[in-house]
């Protein structure tokens, strides 16, 4: 009893909000993103003195997060943020939703009322374990402080482990006033969540005699392998049995575009050579990719000659969306390694590899070029070549984001930073930001539309105070560019709420923001400008005004099977 006694007093004594700090630097955390409030001032006042974390003021709780994703997609490392209560927190709810769609590691913080306010409609109260709780791995409620550090800890863990993604801590504010013996201790163990990451041997010995056997293989990449780094292994195995490779929009990039086996990516607006693969394989071989509605548009028809193995570290996900034969529950890169260290026989498939190289040389992404206007698909080439498809790529939600999966040239894992489950328009100028600030001494260029660049443009006030250099290619097209084209091919060119006629001015509100800008109306002046723009020091806003009638093709109608695609010479 005495020994307890003195090691308690032996502990530093000190308030739930430096508590949390210690706890947050013994996590290597090395940048918060969150906006101050009410609930959280005690917590903002220990941050004052705060030297080695810095806190990044976002102008929007939305853009806290989303600049969170950003750099969590960038580095690999968790995302932190803190928000206050109420609207503080419901307004994070968008981001947090996002992570959760494309399995982003997010440690969210929301202030609470003081204890005993909660569940009495106190001022700027809300239910955040009930709103967040379908859209989190998992959330807490923070009602004793000595259970403070265990929280922190247990959210990392959650956060960082398993298919990743958002747990958030809703923290009331008493919780960071009242001071208690407690220290930091990084020892987990969570009988509940033991999330499997090593395979089945047999599953993996039944996967491989599968190939040996197979005449015509794909293997189809998604997120889960960036998520894993297990590019290296992926790369090893498509080379040593020459199986082509298609990919998710969140897998481009594992596989560099100009490698001989990469047939593009797959789904809605993926390539020819891409689908008519995936549907006419003998063997599909899915790792870390989730079979979602944009890239198996019509699960019953999807690949109904392959035998489907699925590898996935969310059990949840597998069968759930196709039938598979060959379930693997497994982390993706150590999957990929037992995958290499079984030998078998080197499929009988070079037929297979010609007819679907043959097809990429056939049938590439492609768009008629103008002099009249400017197509928005050679803005994407020309800052491919300006950036050598070495810049960290960051898009919001539209018809630009998929023009960029279609035309950059992608090169390594991590690359695209970009909305895919959730499709969140507003993401892009938050994320890039964030991405800015974990890859300092890498390229980053934004690409925005005219849409979604008037949701979060608050955010380029952040840009001047932190000397961020960051290209944005604003492709103006006067439209909801995705909504229009929907409109323009479905619904009889009934363009209903989906045209901007009336914008602002984007130079005087790049000018309001203090950073440079141009903007671009002349084809013939397109390769000029963009290049005079991307050799200015800083960040510069580059508006392009692009054909506002052209539409991204192939394009597969939605609940139609993959090889009934639109756009295809």
């Amino acid at each position: 009893m005495e020994k307890a006694k003195a090691q308690t007093q032996q502990k530093q004594k000190m308030s739930g909000a430096k508590l949390l700090l210690d706890c947050l630097h013994k996590q290597g955390v090395e940048i918060i993103f969150g906006y101050p409030g009410g609930s959280v001032l005690p917590l903002y006042d220990a941050l004052y003195d705060e030297t080695n974390i810095p806190n990044i003021l976002t102008r929007h709780e939305q853009g806290a997060v989303h600049a969170a994703e950003g750099y969590a997609k960038a580095t690999g490392k968790p995302g932190v943020v803190i928000v206050t209560s109420g609207p503080g927190a419901t307004n994070a709810v968008t981001g947090i939703a996002d992570a959760m769609g494309d399995s982003v590691p997010l440690v969210v913080i929301t202030g609470q009322v003081t204890t005993p306010g909660i569940g009495k409609d106190a001022f700027q109260e809300a239910d955040v374990l009930g709103i967040t709780l379908p859209i989190t791995k998992n959330n807490y409620q923070v009602r004793d402080i000595e259970e403070l550090p265990k929280i922190i800890h247990e959210a990392f863990h959650i956060a960082t482990t398993g298919r990743k993604g958002p747990v958030v801590i809703d923290l009331p504010k008493d919780m960071t006033v009242l001071e208690a013996y407690a220290e930091c201790d990084n020892v987990v163990h969570l009988e509940s969540y033991q999330p499997n990451t090593k395979p089945s041997k047999l599953q993996i010995d039944r996967l491989m005699n599968q190939l040996s056997k197979a005449k015509k293989p794909v293997v189809l990449i998604g997120g889960g392998v960036v998520a894993a780094e297990g590019h290296k292994e992926l790369c090893q195995l498509i080379e040593r049995y020459q199986v082509p490779v298609v990919s998710s929009l969140l897998g481009l990039g594992v596989v560099p575009n100009n490698h001989e086996l990469f047939l593009g990516m797959g789904g809605m607006h993926g390539t020819y050579a891409a689908n008519m693969a995936m549907m006419e394989a003998d063997l599909l071989i899915s790792i870390g990719c989730r079979f979602d509605d944009r890239l198996a548009c019509d699960p019953e028809a999807f690949a109904k000659n392959a035998v489907i193995a699925h590898i996935d570290i969310d059990p949840v996900e597998i069968g759930k969306l196709i039938a598979t034969d060959i379930p693997i529950v497994a982390d993706a890169k150590i999957a990929l390694q037992q995958m290499l260290e079984t030998t078998v026989d080197q499929p009988d498939c070079s037929e297979w590899v010609a007819l679907c190289q043959d097809r990429s040389q056939q049938h590439p992404s492609q768009y008629q070029d103008s002099d009249e206007k400017i197509k928005p698909q050679k803005v994407v080439e020309i800052v491919g070549e300006l950036t050598k498809g070495d810049a960290f790529v960051v898009t919001d939600v539209g018809q630009h984001q998929m023009w960029v999966a279609q035309f950059y040239p992608f090169s390594f894992p991590k690359q695209l930073i970009t909305s895919g489950g959730l499709g969140t328009m507003g993401y892009g100028i938050p994320a890039g930001i964030g991405a800015k600030f974990g890859k300092k001494n890498r390229s980053v260029v934004v690409f925005v539309g005219d849409g979604g660049f008037q949701m979060t443009n608050q955010e380029l006030g952040i840009l001047n105070i932190y000397d961020l250099d960051i290209k944005f290619i604003l492709m103006n097209n006067h439209s909801l560019g995705m909504v229009r084209q929907w409109q323009e091919r479905f619904f009889g060119e009934r363009r209903s709420q989906s045209v901007l006629d009336v914008q602002p001015d984007f130079m005087k509100m790049a000018e309001a923001y203090g950073i440079q800008s141009v903007k671009i109306t002349e084809p013939r002046r397109l390769d000029e400008q963009l290049e005079a723009a991307f050799a200015m020091k800083g960040s510069v806003l580059i508006e392009v005004v692009v054909d506002n009638r052209e539409h991204v093709l192939p394009m597969i109608p939605a609940g139609k099977p993959n090889d009934q695609m639109l756009g295809v010479d």
